[in-house]
């Protein structure tokens, strides 16, 4: 007992100083069911604009985590098994302050009796269908993280989660983070082309027209709107 209001204020004095850095403060808790509420306590003395929490499985677990915030903050939920994987849209939509849900490699491959490798083939449905849910849900999703060291997989994986459809990226490994950002950064050719698919389809609507050509390809509203998607990232 004598320990946690020190623990309580060492927490809110890490928390300002990746607040001050520009950081968004982020802290990830137990289950409630656990031991959550204890770290709850020690988290949200610093004030953390997010709160994500491990092993959610099922809907009721988000409601009681906003309960216990107080609705102040911003619910990550992490998906680590297969039943939580199951009800992903469900724990996705259990409140408004849920903004993104972040699925696990480690325990979600030992949940399902497999093991992690570098090319991550044993995830590739897990992480498809959860993308897929979150999508519909209307919540962010954040890929898995690589849990080797080497900089070049982390680089592939990232790529791969791309190509998926991802737009954020969880990450165990410091040094990995420049090399997956400028992975998740558009590149002034992708930025290029897009400025020109836009204006080509815009000049097309203008002229009463449905779609147009670049580069030999036809532009339609989706690949406009990716597009579009792309531009408001850079």
């Amino acid at each position: 007992e004598a320990l946690r209001p020190k623990a309580r204020a060492l927490a809110g004095d890490v928390l300002e100083r990746w607040r001050k850095s520009g950081a968004i403060p982020a802290v990830r808790i137990n289950p409630l069911e656990i031991c959550g509420n204890l770290d709850l306590l020690g988290a949200l003395a610093g004030r953390p604009e997010i709160i994500m929490m491990s092993k959610v499985v099922s809907p009721q677990q988000v409601v009681a985590l906003e309960k216990a915030t107080g609705g102040s903050v911003e619910l990550v939920p992490n998906v680590e098994t297969a039943a939580g994987l199951l009800n992903t849209f469900h724990i996705a939509k259990a409140s408004p302050r849920v903004t993104a849900l972040l699925v696990a490699s480690e325990d979600m491959v030992a949940d399902l009796g497999t093991a992690r490798s570098r090319n991550g083939e044993e995830l590739a449905y897990v992480r498809s269908r959860f993308l897929v849910e979150c999508r519909a849900a209307g919540v962010e999703a954040i890929d898995c993280p690589y849990t080797f060291s080497d900089a070049k997989g982390a680089v592939a994986d990232a790529r791969a989660a791309k190509r998926l459809g991802y737009r954020m990226k969880s990450l165990v490994d410091a040094p990995h983070a420049k090399a997956t950002n400028a992975v998740f950064t558009p590149s002034k050719a992708e930025i290029l082309k897009a400025r020109r698919i836009v204006a080509a389809f815009e000049k097309a609507r203008a002229a009463g027209k449905d779609r147009a050509k670049v580069d030999g390809a036809l532009v339609e509203v989706p690949i406009y709107a990716s597009a579009k998607r792309l531009l408001d990232l850079k």
